[in-house]
């Protein structure tokens, strides 16, 4: 029981930081009628998820790879980010370090004994920017306007109802925000997923490419994304050709 009040402790105070002043925010469904959306499925397997325990932390660090990802994000201190799929925490933590005492880290999984280990590590470290979120397949559950940037690395290619995720995951950004991807370009099904796939199915739901780079120390290539003019109604999502 002391476990479970400090993940929930720790979503409800971020959640009033974050939303201070802001309870007029209606649901994201709110202007659609008939109820809730009906998003398609990908035309792709999707790849199962893996244990969200690392024990090759110190090989990644030895690659630099949180350094270089968060180098080419370009976070600095301040910045509000929400780490998907955080799995034990490997960049929540470093995160966290990163954005430092005046920034926030939301760490977020469908996996709740994940999030239990990641309280645990939280808790021992006293990291107390960070706070922990349980999400849902289809949603991230985050909070409105709020976030500069979101991480999703080596990730991507399990989300279940990627339209869905991506559409929900579009009012968390804040006006200047960015969503940012490390996946592996591999073949569909397998743990990765082609890049260009990966632009075809942001761009269905209304997202732009920023930036993209193959960078062999992250293990795969690194993109960007902005919200674009308008996001682009569920019914309206044209399915990408996974060939």
């Amino acid at each position: 029981m002391a476990m479970r009040r400090t993940i929930l402790s720790g979503v409800t105070a971020f959640g009033a930081v974050l939303l201070l002043g802001c309870d007029s925010l209606v649901p994201v469904t709110a202007d659609l009628a008939g109820g809730e959306p009906t998003f398609p499925k990908p035309d792709r397997p999707v790849a199962k998820v893996v244990s969200n325990q690392f024990a090759n932390e110190d090989a990644r660090d030895q690659r630099n790879e949180a350094q270089v990802v968060m180098d080419l994000a370009k976070i600095r201190a301040g910045m509000t980010v929400a780490d998907i799929g955080a799995g034990e925490g490997y960049y929540t933590v470093r995160l966290a370090d990163r954005v430092g005492a005046d920034g926030r880290v939301l760490a977020q999984d469908i996996s709740r004994e994940a999030l239990e280990r990641l309280g645990r590590r939280v808790e021992k470290d006293r990291l107390e920017n960070i706070s922990i979120k349980l999400g849902d397949v289809d949603d991230p559950q985050l909070p409105p306007d709020s976030f500069d940037r979101v991480f999703m690395v080596h990730m991507y290619h399990e989300v279940a109802e990627p339209y869905a995720f991506l559409w929900n995951l579009w009012p968390a950004l804040n006006s200047g925000g960015q969503i940012i991807v490390v996946e592996a370009d591999s073949p569909v099904g397998r743990h990765g997923l082609p890049h260009t796939l990966l632009f075809c199915e942001f761009e269905a739901v209304g997202y732009v490419l920023v930036e993209y780079i193959e960078r062999p120390d992250i293990k795969g290539y690194f993109a960007r994304f902005q919200r674009g003019s308008a996001r682009t109604a569920p019914e309206a999502i044209k399915v990408c050709d996974a060939g």
